[in-house]
């Protein structure tokens, strides 16, 4: 049997949120989103977790999240350091910021020992976007997947978000825009972030929220990418950042790689500002009404 692990990106600070949104407490228990999270994964076929994180956050996650569910799943930790590049490349004195989230998957390169999901650690997803992953993963053995979601259902009332612009052919994902995306007079305005002409999307166009499943072998392609971008910007050393969107667009292009996808009708709930804690609060509490998950996560 496949063994399936969540690599879940918890290596970032949130600035427009204003703090380490991945352990801001979100009900009374004091869970964070990454508890709900870990609990569909589980509940999904998910046997192992990997969280991505910077080594001097380790004591935190594991005295808060790490000993909640370590008795539930196997856990492991990797951490996001900035001398984890390849051996030729010279780490810049003045560097001081994580390589990004191409890199972050890389860290956690020795810890997966099989097909594997990518999560952002501040997105709540919902159970059916890990079952499409799992059973996908668990029926091929060649090709990956993303999960989209229809706009409408991951957009924030407070401003525009960084999301992913899908296109497609036939049922393999073609291009992903990464762009700023909003509302402005009742349209829904894509503003793409290499500089492109802002344009409409509709409201249920899918767009990423860098849920993936990936074969094992895809680690290679992501170590082949990120020394090639780390020689391509050596004059920029200080500050480039190599993201999983982009390679995802050149291995596309180049049809290194093939992306199937599902778009996802599940419940999203994000953190992009301060002001959408109280709606993910909430939103998790009528989840519980529901029946959906139990009052108590863990007990």
């Amino acid at each position: 049997m496949k063994e399936l692990t969540l690599v879940v990106m918890a290596a970032g600070m949130g600035s427009r949120f204003g703090g380490l949104k991945q352990i801001t407490p979100v009900d009374e228990d004091g869970n964070f989103l990454i508890d709900y999270s870990i609990y569909d994964a589980i509940r999904a076929g998910f046997q192992k977790v990997v969280f991505v994180i910077k080594e001097e956050n380790y004591e935190i996650f594991y005295n808060t999240i790490g000993k909640r569910i370590e008795n539930k799943i196997k856990v492991e930790y990797a951490f996001q350091k900035l001398e984890s590049i390849p051996k030729e490349i010279k780490l810049p004195k003045s560097r001081n910021k994580p390589w990004g989230t191409l890199h972050a998957v890389l860290c956690a390169k020795e810890k997966v020992n099989g097909p594997f999901a990518v999560i952002n650690a501040d997105d709540f997803y919902g159970f059916q976007s890990y079952q499409i992953v799992t059973e996908f993963l668990n029926k091929n053995d060649k090709d990956n997947i993303a999960v989209p979601y229809p706009f409408s259902y991951v957009d924030s009332k407070f401003g525009f978000v960084k999301r992913g612009v899908f296109s497609f052919q036939n049922d393999n994902v073609k291009d992903i825009l990464e762009c700023s995306i909003g509302y402005e007079k009742n349209k829904v305005i894509a503003k793409p972030l290499n500089g492109q002409m802002p344009f409409e999307i509709k409201k249920e166009h899918p767009v990423s929220m860098n849920i993936f499943g990936f074969q094992n072998k895809v680690m290679k392609d992501f170590e082949i990418y990120f020394l090639n971008f780390l020689n391509q910007n050596k004059e920029n050393l200080e500050s480039i950042e190599c993201f999983l969107p982009e390679f995802l667009k050149q291995a596309l292009k180049e049809k290194k790689i093939t992306l199937k996808y599902q778009i996802s009708t599940a419940k999203w709930l994000g953190m992009t500002y301060k002001e959408d804690l109280d709606i993910v609060k909430q939103k998790l509490k009528e989840l519980k009404e529901k029946g959906e998950y139990p009052t108590h996560l863990w007990q």
